[in-house]
């Protein structure tokens, strides 16, 4: 899994512990959590955080999430940090996108389709003609 797509899915388990714990999200011990999405989210920022050449842009992004969980300006901008992070370390990449819990998709009935993203044509009807 890329860096981007780790980033995107483990940031909102972040930000919630943050919204739960603010910047004491790192240093709080885990069996303080009653969320299993606020503890995930603990469990990841404590990894980030445990490297301490991570910790410079990241305890700002952290910071300003904390001041304001809602902001989305914030969020991205813990997203770009996580990232940046995940970018320079695959391992701890892979560790992080194991711990994410994992999604199931079901399609049933004629013509039906299950996908996460799609950036292309999907067409289920029959003699369908597709312009792109």
């Amino acid at each position: 899994m890329d860096a981007l797509t780790v980033a995107n899915d483990v940031v909102p388990y972040v930000t919630a512990a943050v919204a739960a714990y603010g910047t004491a999200v790192v240093t709080r011990t885990s069996e303080t959590a009653v969320d299993a999405t606020v503890s995930l989210g603990q469990r990841i920022a404590q990894r980030l955080w445990s490297r301490e050449e991570n910790r410079d842009g990241l305890e700002q992004a952290i910071e300003e999430v904390a001041e304001d969980p809602q902001d989305a300006d914030a969020q991205a901008a813990l997203r770009v940090q996580v990232r940046r992070i995940l970018r320079q370390d695959a391992e701890l990449a892979t560790e992080l996108a194991r711990l994410l819990p994992t999604r199931t998709f079901t399609a049933s009935g004629d013509g039906a389709v299950a996908v996460e993203t799609n950036s292309g044509v999907i067409s289920t009807g029959d003699g369908a003609t597709i312009q792109r």
